[in-house]
């Protein structure tokens, strides 16, 4: 696990994204304003130092400002089949996700969205801002998530304390995404669909 120095009673809110200005992490800060609780930290599991540093430090600003604790990851969050040069695992977020009580995941544009699927996976409710590829490809499948449309809203507010609070409304959610997931975008749909490409190419099942 990794160690973020969080207390028992403390709500870890995840930003399973690299801080990076096309993630929208501002959001994700308003959001935590907004639901005005001590209890709540935000947690961003990625650094993004590669696109430069000063989206984190106008982050690192406005948080103050807000009086929200926003926790930047200084870990190396790798992939956690691999070895680093140690010969060892790098922390991975299947470090962090079982410990998460929200994701938020307010990206402005992203190609596809794996970190949403992770968030299926691990049977985690999710705040959305619903870009193209989302509203195009994972909606139509009827994911129950909590979904914005670049502004945080009352409603919006009220859905994520509510999902927070309701533990048997909380499980009926991702379990329902859970299974949404493994029915649209597990490894044997993408398994499934190549053999068919494989096939109608060659003629042959090769896979």
């Amino acid at each position: 696990r990794v160690n973020i120095g969080l207390d028992d009673d403390d709500i870890l809110i995840l930003n399973p994204t690299r801080v990076i200005d096309r993630k929208g992490i501002e959001y994700a800060i308003d959001l935590v304003k907004r639901l005005n609780d001590t209890r709540y930290k935000l947690v961003v599991s990625h650094e993004g130092e590669d696109e430069g540093s000063q989206y984190a430090k106008w982050l690192t600003g406005y948080a103050e400002e807000q009086g929200v604790d926003l926790r930047l990851l200084k870990v190396k969050i790798g992939d956690p089949l691999s070895l680093n040069a140690n010969n060892q695992t790098d922390y991975s977020l299947w470090d962090i996700y079982p410990y998460t009580d929200f994701i938020t995941y307010p990206s402005l544009y992203e190609g596809f969205g794996n970190a949403l699927l992770e968030a299926f996976y691990y049977r985690k409710p999710v705040l959305v801002n619903r870009y193209s590829i989302f509203v195009a490809d994972i909606e139509p499948k009827g994911a129950k998530v909590i979904a914005m449309d670049g502004y945080l809203t009352k409603d919006v507010i009220a859905k994520v304390q509510r999902i927070i609070n309701d533990a048997e409304y909380r499980q009926e959610m991702v379990d329902f995404n859970y299974e949404i997931g493994k029915a649209f975008f597990s490894y044997s749909v993408l398994r499934r669909n190549l053999r068919a490409l494989v096939t109608n190419f060659t003629g042959q099942d090769n896979l």
